[in-house]
């Protein structure tokens, strides 16, 4: 790559010093030259840890936005604010690498999309588990048909009781949703993809409230406030496509399940099937017998060498620059999250009256 991008980081908060940074520090044509979020000394610490030496501290995203020279903008702040921030990025001239989900409403989604049209710049959304080794190999394999017509499968986002008691993370008004738009998200975007089935028909959903009042409650990190638990524990959906295709959705923070596991996928197909909760497993049937193949994802049989890797995170960073770069697709298309988002909520409304969600066909 020629060129060297100068981004700006919206948002110094966990994600963004778990995720987003470390990455983009590990692109050797990305440059981090400006970090805002409205508490300044997280701002400054992440300056200090990521940034040039000239980088810029805001506590306001418009005046960020108002630096010609920067290129793209990484959105990470609470879900309320992703729309309107991305939206006005975008209309600023930068390339937008917005956090999950895309937004706190499917209205809000589309007018990111139509936003990201208008302007002509790249849009993405953080769905990093698209680029796992078992999510990338997966793909794949769905690619070259070797799963025939997949006609159901099921999108796993399931703890037992792993609730995040810091930040907005129980706050409706500011998330939109618990579990269900926070880790469900991430286990539909997965099944979604790897169907390439982006037409929703109908939608079943319920949300449940039941474990989130108890008190001094087991919790990985700690005991959560029930006055401050605003957003669903669990919630699950049912989703008919145009063709036919059937999709269960299951999410949770809490909830008495022993088989639990985020961001997984089971899929059914006419020529075989796969799944995540052993390693990556497909299955199917030859010679009128069946089988099961467990994917070796790393190197092994190699004495103190378990191959070259590049974590998801940086792979993400990667292919999103290299998008820019050569004016092609984002791997995560602002079209197909809009479409996660528009499920969500129809699987919330669906809870609160206690009907299907039909949609338009397109």
């Amino acid at each position: 790559m020629s060129k060297v991008y100068r981004i700006g980081i919206i948002g110094c908060g966990g994600i963004a010093f778990g995720k987003h940074m470390p990455a983009l520090q590990n692109q050797p044509n990305a440059q981090m030259v400006a970090f805002c979020d409205i508490h300044e000394d997280r701002a400054r610490d992440a300056a200090q840890k990521f940034g040039t030496a000239e980088a810029k501290v805001y506590t306001d995203y418009r005046e960020l936005l108002s630096d010609s020279s920067l290129d793209i903008v990484h959105i990470c702040t609470p879900n309320d604010s992703h729309a309107d921030i991305t939206i006005a990025s975008l209309e600023s001239g930068k390339h937008v690498m917005c956090e999950k989900p895309m937004a706190k409403t499917a209205a809000d989604a589309r007018r990111m999309v139509e936003a990201a049209k208008r302007t002509g710049k790249k849009l993405t959304i953080g769905y990093q588990n698209r680029f796992r080794p078992d999510s990338q190999f997966l793909k794949q394999v769905c690619e070259d048909g070797e799963l025939g017509d997949i006609y159901y499968a099921k999108a796993h986002a399931i703890r037992r009781r792993a609730v995040p008691t810091w930040g907005v993370f129980l706050d409706e008004e500011k998330q939109g949703g618990g579990p269900l738009i926070d880790i469900g998200t991430h286990a539909l975007d997965l099944t979604l993809w790897m169907m390439d089935n982006y037409k929703p028909k109908a939608v079943l959903g319920t949300a449940f409230h039941k474990l989130s009042q108890k008190e001094n409650a087991a919790n990985a990190w700690g005991s959560w406030d029930p006055q401050k638990f605003t957003v669903e524990d669990s919630a699950f959906g049912m989703i008919t496509m145009q063709n036919g295709a059937t999709i269960v959705l299951e999410s949770s923070w809490a909830i008495n399940m022993l088989q639990t596991g985020e961001a997984k996928t089971t899929l059914c197909g006419t020529e075989g099937g796969a799944d995540m909760w052993d390693g990556l497993r497909i299955n199917g049937e030859k010679h009128s017998r069946l089988f099961t193949n467990e994917i070796q994802l790393d190197a092994k049989g190699v004495d103190f060498y378990d191959g070259a890797k590049e974590s998801p995170a940086d792979l993400e960073a990667r292919m999103w620059l290299e998008a820019i770069e050569n004016d092609t697709d984002p791997v995560v298309t602002p079209e197909q999250a809009c479409v996660v988002s528009e499920i969500l909520e129809a699987i919330y409304e669906s809870s609160k009256t206690g009907k299907a969600v039909y949609f338009e066909e397109k």
